[in-house]
């Protein structure tokens, strides 16, 4: 299995990077990607990815994040990397009242607009988005910008299915969190019924939403991530290898890179 989506340069992993990918490895875990939150963890997330074979990165400032000061300027040199392979995690918030909506928004709004003469320029890439109690207002912002529809994938998905078919509808992928797993979240598990095999992917989102059956651990890691996977396999009715195959695949695709072997 492949993590399409963590954070490894959050505190509660330092000094532990290399002991959380081995057991990565050990749980047949390919390999990883660390997303951005701010443009203030970029050289850190580079390196982190330089350093290690199987982790690349990505390039973005999370909507949560849009009061802290933006280095547009670090946010370019760090997309240039070889192994910083997407833009994100980008979007809006709205579960909380801070930072406001107007500011997440102007924030969200420039970054598109950086990606996008980014992407002229020849940095082409996914997109991955942050999307929480937001589809109506988020949708509509993205339909206007200039980057193809399906190249952004709406990830740790939190909605229903009437959401998730208009994520559809858009064109966007979607990737799903051991919130999938929570017998609190029936809705989401639903709403992972009616995404197409190929435009699916899992993620961990570790540290946090640690699936089933380990709930309990904190941080979340990417060793879990086959866990997800496995779930929503066994809610389609089909073999747990084979649609971890195919959501390898689709990784590999979306995101333009080679998964080593495990």
């Amino acid at each position: 299995m492949f993590d399409t989506h963590c954070h490894l340069t959050f505190d509660c992993y330092e000094g532990r990077i290399p002991e959380l990918l081995e057991a990565a490895v050990a749980d047949g875990v390919r390999g990883c990607i660390s997303i951005s939150t701010t443009t203030g963890d970029l050289a850190r997330l580079v390196a982190l990815a330089d350093e290690h074979s199987r982790v690349w990165c990505s390039a973005g400032v999370h909507p949560l994040y849009s009061d802290r000061p933006i280095d547009w300027m670090a946010m370019e040199r760090a997309a240039r990397h070889p192994k910083c392979i997407a833009w994100g995690e980008l979007g809006l918030d709205h579960h909380y009242p801070e930072p406001a909506r107007s500011l997440q928004t102007s924030v969200l709004e420039e970054q598109i607009a950086r990606i996008e003469g980014w992407t002229s320029e020849g940095l082409a890439k996914p997109v991955v988005v942050h999307c929480r109690d937001a589809f109506e207002t988020l949708l509509p912002i993205l339909d206007r910008c200039d980057l193809p529809n399906d190249r952004f994938v709406f990830h740790c998905f939190t909605g229903d299915e009437s959401q998730v078919r208009a994520v559809l509808d858009f064109g966007a992928w979607v990737s799903f969190t051991g919130i999938a797993t929570f017998a609190n979240a029936s809705d989401v598990a639903k709403a992972s019924d009616l995404v197409p095999s190929d435009r699916i992917m899992v993620e961990t989102d570790a540290p946090f939403l640690t699936p089933e059956p380990h709930r309990t651990i904190r941080p979340n890691e990417p060793r879990f991530v086959g866990h997800v996977a496995d779930f929503l396999a066994d809610r389609r009715g089909v073999d747990r290898r084979e649609f971890g195959r195919i959501l390898d695949g689709n990784a590999a695709r979306f995101f333009g890179i080679d998964i080593p072997s495990a």
